[in-house]
């Protein structure tokens, strides 16, 4: 059975005017709290949008305090199929520069302060998770960025780091070594809980600036990192409308199984499944749950 496509977006404060129509702020209660904040739904074209701001309006949550179980979610209620996480990152690489999108397509995950997985003692799962992008959504953002005129390139590995400080010049040194593009701290465990929930997920990496590694780094002037921020938020309102008005009505099957990764997943026998946890993940694993037989 085909299911309707809705098109999630997380992101910051610089699209929280996306052009919808019939939009609407809704709150989304869940089992694990409350998201960042309400969520802003509506249509692009023909395709159902929810937005949520990542850090709340007004910035109000730094990255680790982020409630990311809850957004993922709540994104999950509100039956979003597809979800484009729009980061702002600092690049590892001198031919990133400021202003330029990464399609990344890895991650090395460095925080160490989040909870990150719905499941747990009582109903434990493991989720593959070699390719954490789902490679049919990122192919319709790299036609979005190619048709919108923006500057990208595709792949690339991300680091998570925790934050709320930057990077040392010798830790941005060690994540060069690794051969890593970008760094950020926000995209995990996004990116791992979007997958336990069957959620298709691909980021959108923002570059506003170099890394600490950059001998001109600390010189840039904040005006010029505003002027940036302010220029990546226009592409990227610009990026998810096209997106909106490639992706078919219908969803698509992921070809790596992300819509499907809870599949063969849940490890604990069904007689010994701790029911609280059971009805706590009914959004996100209501699939595969089957009753107690």
């Amino acid at each position: 059975m085909m299911v309707q496509t809705v098109l999630g977006v997380i992101g910051g404060s610089g699209i929280y005017d996306l052009a919808m129509d019939d939009s609407r702020w809704e709150a989304v209660a869940t089992p694990w709290g409350d998201p960042s904040d309400e969520i802003r739904l509506g249509r692009i074209g023909g395709t159902a949008v929810a937005f949520l701001p990542r850090h709340g309006r007004g910035h109000v949550q730094s990255p680790s305090s982020i409630n990311y179980r809850a957004n993922i979610d709540a994104l999950k209620r509100l039956g979003v199929t597809d979800l484009v996480s729009l980061s702002a990152v600092g690049s590892l690489k001198e031919e990133l520069a400021p202003g330029h999108f990464v399609l990344v397509d890895q991650f090395i995950d460095r925080t160490i302060a989040r909870e990150k997985s719905f499941f747990g003692p009582g109903l434990v799962a493991h989720v593959p998770f070699a390719h954490p992008i789902s490679p049919g959504l990122q192919e319709v953002a790299a036609q979005a960025l190619a048709a919108e005129g923006i500057s990208f390139s595709r792949g690339g590995t991300y680091v998570v780091m925790e934050g709320p400080q930057f990077s040392t010049l010798a830790e941005s040194e060690l994540y060069r070594s690794w051969g890593a593009s970008v760094i950020g701290m926000t995209n995990m465990p996004e990116a791992k809980l979007a997958r336990e929930a069957e959620i298709c997920y691909c980021t959108v990496a923002m570059v506003t600036d170099y890394d600490a590694w950059h001998p001109d780094h600390d010189v840039v002037d904040v005006r010029q990192i505003i002027a940036v921020l302010k220029g990546n938020a226009d592409a990227a309102r610009r990026l998810v409308a096209r997106v909106a008005a490639l992706l078919p009505t219908e969803h698509q099957p992921c070809p790596i199984g992300s819509d499907r990764a809870l599949d063969h997943a849940i490890m604990t026998r069904p007689d010994r499944r701790d029911p609280y946890l059971v009805a706590k993940v009914s959004a996100i694993a209501g699939r595969v749950l089957k009753p107690e037989v």
